[in-house]
């Protein structure tokens, strides 16, 4: 069953055109990472999904959510589909566990004590049970992405997105945040990752997306794709992302 659906999704910047008519399916329990070059298109498709950028045309159905511009209809789809983003946005003078609480109180309308159980369990999830009290700037930056990670699952979503979240990590924190995210895809999570991290989607994605100039280049179950690339574009990428 798919629970990602976009259908010739084309986004412009004033005269740039950034996404040309992308179609792209993702079924239940699928992990699937977009790579490709600064520019190619991944984070703005990203984002499209999650309706933080408005699409020119196309359709985009995602966990049973069509795609609309009206406030109520983004708010119902935001919450059955999380994003984590490469800078943490936690608030500063919230505990991580308080951090966690804010949307399934706010947006859920649960109960300090529900919301307070599901973030400790949030945080076991990414192996942080005893920092619920520890405050963003007690935390290391992996840290604090796995706290952000954790807030994305207090909402309990069907569909995860990951926009370079290991970006501004150094190798040791980019490591942690990568196990956080291989159990989820054991676990079955729906998500999509946009990663310059080869070896990890190689290795977690169902399935990997080469994005270029706005437009899928390329794509197949991740094992082969990695193994034998089909076009000189992605043989090229890969030669200068693996070495």
């Amino acid at each position: 069953m798919s629970v990602v659906v976009a259908m010739n999704i084309r986004k412009s910047f004033g005269p740039l055109e950034v996404l040309k008519g992308v179609s792209l399916t993702v079924d239940r329990g699928e992990a699937v990472a977009l790579i490709g070059r600064s520019g190619s298109g991944k984070s703005t498709f990203l984002r499209c999904l999650n309706g933080l950028e408005t699409i020119d045309s196309g359709e985009i159905m995602v966990a049973g959510h069509a795609m609309s511009r009206k406030p109520a209809k983004l708010r119902e789809l935001r919450r059955d589909v999380g994003i984590v983003f490469q800078s943490y946005n936690l608030f500063p003078h919230l505990s991580a566990g308080e951090n966690i609480m804010l949307a399934p109180i706010h947006v859920k309308g649960h109960s300090k004590a529900a919301a307070k159980e599901e973030a400790m369990r949030c945080l076991a999830l990414v192996g942080l049970d005893d920092r619920f009290d520890a405050y963003p700037d007690m935390l290391s930056g992996g840290q604090q992405q796995r706290v952000a990670i954790a807030r994305s699952l207090a909402m309990q979503p069907r569909v995860l997105l990951f926009d370079e979240v290991t970006s501004a990590l150094d190798p040791e924190l980019t490591g942690e945040v990568l196990a956080v995210i291989e159990n989820l895809a054991r676990q079955g999570m729906t998500m999509i990752l946009v990663t310059h991290e080869m070896g990890f989607a190689r290795r977690v994605a169902d399935r990997t997306i080469f994005m270029k100039d706005g437009i899928i280049h390329e794509e197949g179950p991740s094992a082969e794709l990695f193994i034998s690339p089909k076009t000189p574009e992605l043989q090229a990428f890969l030669r200068s992302e693996i070495g």
